[in-house]
Formats: structure tokens, sequence, C-alpha cells
């Protein structure tokens, strides 16, 4: 496995070295896979979900075949034929056994086979009608479950299957799912209410057919302790106060902390001090101002107060309290409530509950929060 440029990477997976924690839920999807069980695995964005499924499958790859599709691209059953054939031919070689009929049954579907330019990995494209499609894929999971080892199938984003032009895609990939016992599944997605909705509603397919894992915020003591351990063995001294100051930044979210150690790590200083820390979290926030003057374009006047104003006070847990709607200029209730449908809708702004269970709003780029409450010089 390839080392990083810097040990705090913010795209793809380098081995245990480079992750930090995540020790309970590694141990809940090992044993979810081993005793059979199919997993919905949830979070917000940016806090580490992909991750964690690449973390899970290094540590399972010795006894499981795994393979990951991350379907947000897709639009259509047509698309997710093209993954899960890709995939598939990316695991084995056409001299292996499996490899001799998995690439067999892939060059009967007369596809156009290219490979990416970067990891060298074949990209299956084939051209079929909706009933085509279906009957290939099952044909593949069928494939699948006659493997010697046991399969898992990591789908990512999975809540988009909803969006495909073919109706009750849920219903007929539940009717293939229960039928296989060689192949277990994690459903994976960062659309939480649809997922939710997806497996915990009684009228919905996938109802109770999954284990749960939902994934929050590292605890902060311990991602400190691995934020000091790669800058000290790299004799880049930082005070602890520094880190917490960093955490409290990023608000925790893995992809934040890990995108502003990664550019702390890249700057000349030797020793890692407040003012070497502030200077890179306002580069971050100048190079991210166009995204968010983008935000004001797209949006209403309306949407737009709004979003400021959950960025700038966020957590938010009445958004129509009087006060709140006052104090931002917000207009009537009615229209609080009409925005925040609209920010939901396009996932700028997330709704989750506390650990008291209390429901509660907040911005989904912690970037534009810190931009937006006038941090710009941090």
């Amino acid at each position: 496995m390839k080392r990083p440029l810097t040990p705090f990477p913010t795209t793809g997976y380098f081995g245990p070295t480079y992750f930090c924690d995540r020790e309970n839920e590694l141990d809940q999807l090992i044993r979810n896979c081993s005793g059979g069980n199919s997993t919905t695995l949830i979070a917000l964005r940016r806090l580490g979900k992909t991750a964690l499924i690449r973390h899970l499958f290094h540590h399972v790859n010795k006894d499981f075949v795994t393979i990951y599709l991350d379907i947000l691209a897709t639009e259509s059953l047509g698309d997710l034929l093209n993954k899960l054939s890709s995939a598939i031919a990316g695991i084995w070689t056409e001299r292996s056994a499996p490899g001799q009929k998995a690439w067999k049954m892939i060059r009967s579907l007369r596809p156009v086979i290219s490979y990416d330019a970067l990891s060298g990995a074949p990209i299956v494209s084939v051209k079929s009608t909706p009933e085509e499609s279906k009957k290939t894929i099952a044909e593949l999971l069928a494939f699948l479950e006659k493997q010697q080892r046991p399969v898992l199938v990591a789908i990512d984003e999975f809540q988009q299957i909803l969006e495909y032009p073919e109706e009750h895609t849920d219903a007929w990939l539940r009717s293939l799912v229960q039928n296989l016992g060689n192949v277990n599944f994690i459903f994976s997605g960062s659309q939480q209410h649809i997922m939710r909705e997806l497996f915990t509603d009684p009228g919905r397919p996938f109802y109770r057919s999954t284990q749960f894992l939902k994934i929050g915020k590292i605890d902060p003591e311990i991602y400190a302790n691995f934020i000091a351990g790669h800058f000290r063995r790299r004799s880049r001294p930082v005070d602890d106060q520094v880190i917490k100051d960093i955490l409290k930044w990023a608000d925790g979210h893995t992809y934040y902390v890990q995108l502003l150690c990664n550019r702390i790590f890249l700057s000349k200083s030797r020793k890692i001090t407040p003012s070497v820390w502030k200077e890179e979290a306002s580069r971050i926030l100048k190079e991210q101002e166009f995204v968010f003057f983008g935000y004001r374009e797209m949006l209403t006047k309306n949407q737009w107060s709004l979003l400021k104003a959950v960025a700038s006070e966020g957590p938010v847990y009445h958004p129509t309290n009087a006060t709140f709607i006052s104090t931002h200029a917000l207009g009537s209730s009615a229209s609080v409530l009409r925005s925040l449908d609209a920010l939901l809708r396009m996932e700028l702004v997330y709704k989750e509950q506390d650990e008291k269970g209390k429901s509660y709003y907040g911005v989904y780029d912690i970037l534009f929060s810190r931009w937006i409450s006038g941090i710009r010089s941090v």
C-alpha cells in the first residue's frame, strides 16, 4: 500500500496507520459480516463513512471477497449494471478460475471496455434495456453467490436508487438480496432521512432487513492524540491547546480536520504555533470564497438569509423561534419553513438529533460556517 504525501490524507485509504479510531464501529461491522448480517451505515457527509468501509475491507479481505460501488453518479439500472460489472472485472484476472467465468459473462454483454488512466482498473460500459439490466445484475449476483469465499458488497450512497426512472427498484433489488446467503451487503448513505425511510418504514421493501450503524464524530481526545503523534513523529512539535483549537475550528468533522492538518503539515513552519494553523485556516477559507458566493447566486434571498443564520448560530434548535427570526430578519415563520425545506432538499442544511434526542439544524459545509461567521482572518 502506498504511503500518503502527508500523514493526513483527505482522499483514499492508506492503511491503519493513517486511520483514526472507529474501533467500536469496525468491530460491529466485522461481527455483522461474520454473522451473515447486512448493515445500513449512515452518517453526515464528511464524517468518514467511505474511509470506514475501506478500513473494514483492509481487515477482512483475507476472508471475504470485497466489492465497493459508489452509485451517487448513477441514474438508472443500466448505470448500476456498469458499476457492478466494472467492480467484478477489477477483482479477478481473466486467467483465474472465477475470472474466466466472470469475464465470459461480461463479454457476452458486448460491452465497451476501457481502463482508468490512473488506477488501470477496467471500466465496463454496456448498453441494455431496463429488463436486460435486471437480468444481468441478477446473474452477476448469482455468480457472486457461488464463490468459495463469502462476498461483501458495499453500495455507497444507496439512496440514489430512488432516483432511477425504473419504478420499484428497491423492491426488485430486495427480492434478489433476500435470496443470497453467501453475499452480504453494506448499504451506506449520507442522506439520513431517506436512508431511515428505506430501512425503517414498514411499507418499504428493505424494512428491518439489516443491522443499523450510525457513525458520529471521533472522540476529541482520541483524535488529538492521533494528530499529535503524527506531527511529533516527524519532529514537528505542537502544543495540545493548538490541536484542541484545530478540532474546535473543524467542529470535529473528519474531512475538515484532515484538510486543515494536511495544510498545516505542508507549511514550512517546523513548530506548529497558533499563528501557523490560523494562517492555513484563513487560506482555506479564502480559496473557497467563490464556492460560497456561488451559494448566494443559486439561492433566493430568503434561503440565503436563512443559510447564513444557521451557519452563524448553529446548531439551531428552533428555526421558527421569534427571537431567531427577528435577529436575522428572516420574515415570517412560514417563509422560514419553506426556505428550510428547500435547503434540506439541496443538502446545504441537515437535520440531526443530539444525545438527548432533540432535533436541531446545522450547515453541512463547516468552512462556510467559519467564513460566514466572520472568521476570514481567524
